[in-house]
């Protein structure tokens, strides 16, 4: 489960229901509401939401209308406006109020997904910097960097070096290590730090989504393209360009982005009018891209204008030194988010945390002590309260096998076939019908979890 709850709000009822539908199967909890009044009621009762989705036009009290009643309650959660195409100059006009975006009807769903995914995202990532800042101490901190070690100083150092300029940053770092806060950090140390930064993730699209993301494009461009949309380029002329897991980028999309960073224009998808923009390029990878140049995935041309100059982030087993000091701030971030009283590690859960070898790096540590400060049930988090399986990486203490699913076969055997059916039917039972749950436990894309619900006829 995602586990985030949503407030969508829709005068007409079959819309709202079928809205709901598809973000409930995407796992999020969504809240209804038909009218203004009723949202703000819903918002009053629920200090949980983390965000809004709202049509433009309702009788009483419009969307826009409804975010500055939100906003006169408390800072409202992101806050997207959903419009028909003839009433976009109003929405854009929300976006100046402080919406943070707009989509419009009849809504592209895989669209609807990709924006809330990014502005909850944005707006998790805006508490944590916050937070950080609130809590840490300036010497052990960088822009929301947190390292005390001494490949984390020299980094931050290049950061103050690079910064000034515009030049391109290629950051090379595993999984997890913090390749978006880095890029960051060298945005606020540059002269565009006064307009936000902007990003995109490379494999989190299509190769068509993606290229209508970056560059935009033109009404009738495509089927759906009801009007103009502006890119993540030209929404960061005069900032820079986060663009992050760029070794996943077709070759396709890699020769018009050099072609953009040689001539510093472009043309919308199906366009031919000509943008010009300033903007600086931040370029991150979890891959080596001279092997995908071998290969034949990557340009090499691109990757002499990105690496202008290079940072590697090393992964948090190659600073074992910060982990004490990043766990450390964690559970006292999480026990302040889940409202435990607990105000520290003990020196034995310390150690297991720093002896893992952290394949995920700080993302995976993070999750751990979200998870272990949830279930604590003392004032200092100890080892009990750390996953067994790290605790047994860590001392060798033997852990569960896998689970058998078959205790013995039949006589005449089994078909993979009829094992794969009953998997599929068990576990979809067992997230109460959540196709988007299931899949993930199964270890599989929803699209083929639906293929193969078709194929089995298991709709019924």
């Amino acid at each position: 489960m995602k586990d985030k709850t949503i407030m969508v709000v829709e005068d007409r009822g079959n819309t709202l229901k079928v809205i709901s539908a598809i973000l409930e199967d995407e796992g999020y909890h969504v809240l209804k509401a038909t009218s203004g009044r009723q949202a703000l009621e819903t918002f009053n009762a629920h200090p949980s939401i983390q965000a809004v989705l709202s049509d433009l036009k309702m009788p009483g009290m419009d969307g826009l209308a409804l975010f500055k009643q939100m906003q006169a309650i408390r800072r409202p959660p992101p806050f997207i406006i959903m419009t028909a195409y003839g009433t976009v100059k109003s929405a854009v006009q929300a976006l100046k109020e402080g919406v943070v975006n707009y989509l419009i009807k009849p809504l592209d769903y895989d669209e609807l997904i990709i924006v809330l995914e990014k502005v909850i995202h944005d707006h998790s990532l805006s508490q944590e910097l916050q937070a950080l800042k609130a809590s840490i101490d300036p010497h052990e901190a960088f822009h929301e960097m947190i390292g005390a070690d001494k490949k984390m100083k020299e980094i931050f150092e290049r950061v103050r070096m690079v910064g000034p300029t515009d030049a391109s940053v290629l950051i090379y770092g595993e999984t997890g290590t913090g390749k978006e806060l880095l890029a960051r950090a060298i945005h606020l140390e540059s002269r565009r730090h006064e307009r936000p930064m902007v990003c995109i993730n490379s494999a989190a699209l299509s190769e068509s989504l993606l290229e209508a993301e970056l560059f935009g494009y033109v009404k009738g461009a495509f089927t759906g393209a009801l009007g103009d949309r502006q890119g993540r380029l030209e929404m960061a002329d005069q900032s820079t360009l986060f663009l992050d897991e760029i070794g996943h980028m077709s070759l396709q999309l890699q020769a018009k982005l050099l072609r953009f960073l040689q001539e510093m224009s472009f043309e919308p998808v199906g366009g031919s009018v000509t943008k010009r923009v300033d903007v600086r390029v931040i370029a991150a990878t979890n891959l080596d891209l001279q092997q995908c140049i071998r290969e034949g995935k990557f340009l090499s041309d691109l990757l002499y204008r990105l690496e202008v100059m290079p940072m590697r982030l090393p992964p948090l087993k190659d600073r074992s030194g910060d982990i004490c000091l990043i766990a450390d701030f964690f559970v006292r971030r999480m026990a302040r988010q889940y409202d435990k009283k607990i105000d520290g590690i003990t020196p034995d859960a310390l150690k297991v945390l720093s002896a893992y070898r952290w394949p995920g790096n700080i993302r995976q540590l993070k999750n751990v002590i979200a998870r272990s400060v949830i279930l604590s049930r003392d004032t200092q988090l100890g080892v009990v309260d750390l996953p067994q399986d790290i605790v047994g990486d860590v001392t060798g203490a033997k852990q569960p096998g896998r689970v058998c699913l078959i205790s013995s076969l039949p006589p005449d055997g089994v078909t993979l076939k009829d094992m794969e059916l009953d998997l599929i039917r068990r576990t979809i039972a067992q997230c109460e019908g959540n196709k988007s749950l299931a899949a993930r436990r199964l270890g599989i894309s929803r699209k083929t979890l639906y293929e193969k619900i078709q194929r089995y006829g298991l709709d019924g």
